[in-house]
């Protein structure tokens, strides 16, 4: 069975042009059983067959993100409405989709602005994309209507108490942690449903949609899109893009 699988393969001139379609029934079978002994015999060949369909996915979903990235970045990069942090002149841009009731966006954020601080030369942008239920929507309108109403100082503040926020977030204790920052409770808590405020969500949430992003935390950093927490760190990613952009240019 084997001489006759071999002796099929040798026949195929090109190897390319190999046709299966044109063996015999009985040739079909012998083909099939013989792949099947050479697997079962070497599996560690479907192993690395996967692995390579693996980095080909991967690599192709990395292109197809770059694309995404491109083809959004003054949406991503510069909206108008968005809270930029960190060095606003920074050589390398990291935006972060998040929603304040995500656990991982809650247990990841002082990861995010030690490096920021730590490095120095890295330009934050957060873009509030509440899609965890109500208690998140109310978290968003309330961080873009304090931003909107008292600056970005106010906002920055009113981003850390809204992160580690336990209870829910009602009336009572958005009105706290507006007291908590020295903003005007009543002020910001009328101004959380006005259509200004809509409007950041509106557009945060269409660009979402536009870029496949479907959970928090989303990262763009430079020209790559991480669909959540880098398995790396989020140091190594921002050396390794750093390295990659280095190349490039």
């Amino acid at each position: 069975m084997k001489r006759l699988i071999a002796a099929l393969l040798l026949t195929a001139t090109p190897a390319m042009s190999f046709d299966i379609q044109s063996m015999s029934d009985t040739e079909k079978a012998a083909f099939g059983e013989a792949v099947r002994e050479y697997l079962m015999a070497n599996p560690e060949v479907l192993i690395e067959s996967i692995n390579v369909l693996e980095e080909r996915r991967a690599a192709d979903s990395a292109q197809n993100d770059q694309a995404l990235v491109a083809a959004n970045r003054d949406a991503i990069f510069d909206d108008g409405h968005s809270w930029i942090g960190g060095n606003p002149d920074g050589d390398l841009t990291i935006v972060e989709f998040i929603d304040y009731r995500c656990g991982v966006c809650r247990r990841f954020n002082d990861e995010v602005h030690k490096v920021v601080e730590e490095d120095g030369n890295i330009r934050l942008i957060v873009k509030e994309f509440p899609i965890l239920g109500q208690d998140s929507e109310a978290s968003a309108r309330f961080a873009v209507a304090v931003k909107q109403i008292a600056g970005d100082d106010a906002y920055r503040k009113a981003h850390d108490e809204l992160i580690a926020l336990r209870s829910s977030a009602s009336i009572e204790a958005l009105t706290g942690v507006a007291e908590k920052i020295g903003v005007d409770a009543d002020e910001v808590i009328n101004t959380m449903n006005t259509e200004d405020v809509t409007a950041v969500l509106r557009e945060n949430h269409q660009l979402a949609e536009r870029m496949a992003i479907q959970g928090t935390p989303t990262f763009v950093i430079g020209d790559e899109l991480l669909r959540g927490v880098p398995q790396a760190g989020l140091t190594k990613s921002v050396q390794q893009i750093r390295a990659d952009m280095a190349d490039q240019g």
